[in-house]
């Protein structure tokens, strides 16, 4: 199977490699980036690519106009995000009205302006989510937030679109190798004032030090190509999964959420 995938965010870590892999296998790609620098390079490589704001409705728009304007699409691929680490009690309105704007509302406006062009020749919808769109952990909650979100989105458009050629699927990544740590270090300079916190001991001995000294690659990280892996079987097998897991923690999380009582899966997210 081989056909013409739109896929968000292709920049670097994910979306990057996965536009690479789906072009080696013969798929005509669609990118997006943000930085015209990026547009470039992917155009360099053979791809098509567009400019994309999530946040920004008119963006959304055109790029759909742009998309469909060069022929029939068969999948989309949401795979834009990014993260605003710091507690929850430090995060002002505006913060997580910034994220979502990003990470949920921009993904499903661009879904359902899609939804109507594969309702009439089929097409596949994969959502990028994450392990912390199964639990959460401290000073990741906005993050949490959206992809708690994305994941009961997903599920219901999933539910609606039975009967219809549409396919929606779910892949729940955890640790890869990407580069959303260092893109979450503006956001969270923007939108927290850390330093008059009552938690400024606590960023200083743990959420700064990992933000701006990173220790090495976590122990169960795993490439972005292994996400890749998933997408291909996404996209391409005759009956594809309804949700991928990818990584170790991932399914420690998954099967954990739904075995373990509220208290000990508190205790396992705090010392795992």
């Amino acid at each position: 199977m081989s056909g013409r995938v739109l896929i968000t965010g292709c920049s670097s870590g994910i979306g990057l490699d996965a536009a690479r892999r789906m072009q080696a296998i013969g798929w005509q790609v669609v990118a997006t980036c943000r930085r015209p620098e990026d547009i470039a390079a992917r155009r360099a490589e053979g791809m098509e690519c567009h400019h994309l704001e999530l946040s920004d409705g008119d963006s959304v728009a055109r790029l759909t106009d742009q998309v469909l304007a060069g022929g029939p699409l068969d999948a989309l691929v949401n795979n834009a995000a990014f993260a605003l680490p710091g507690a929850v009690e430090d995060m002002p309105r505006g913060a997580l009205r910034a994220i979502f704007e990003t990470n949920l509302f921009g993904t499903h406006d661009l879904t359902v302006r899609l939804i109507p062009h594969f309702r009439k020749g089929g097409g596949r919808i994969v959502n990028i989510s994450s392990v912390l769109g199964l639990v959460g952990i401290r000073w990741r909650g906005p993050y949490v937030a959206t992809k708690f979100a994305l994941e009961g989105l997903t599920d219901v458009l999933r539910l609606e679109m039975q009967g219809t050629p549409v396919k929606v699927i779910l892949i729940e990544p955890g640790p890869i190798a990407s580069r959303i740590r260092v893109n979450a270090i503006p956001h969270f300079e923007r939108w927290v004032n850390w330093q008059d916190s009552a938690r400024a001991d606590e960023y200083r001995a743990s959420l700064l030090k990992r933000l701006y000294e990173p220790s090495g690659k976590d122990r169960f990280e795993l490439p972005p190509s292994a996400v890749s892996d998933r997408i291909v079987h996404a996209l391409t097998a005759p009956r594809p999964r309804t949700r991928y897991y990818v990584t170790t923690p991932t399914w420690i999380s998954g099967i954990s959420r739904r075995v373990l009582p509220t208290r000990a899966l508190d205790w396992l997210m705090r010392h795992g």
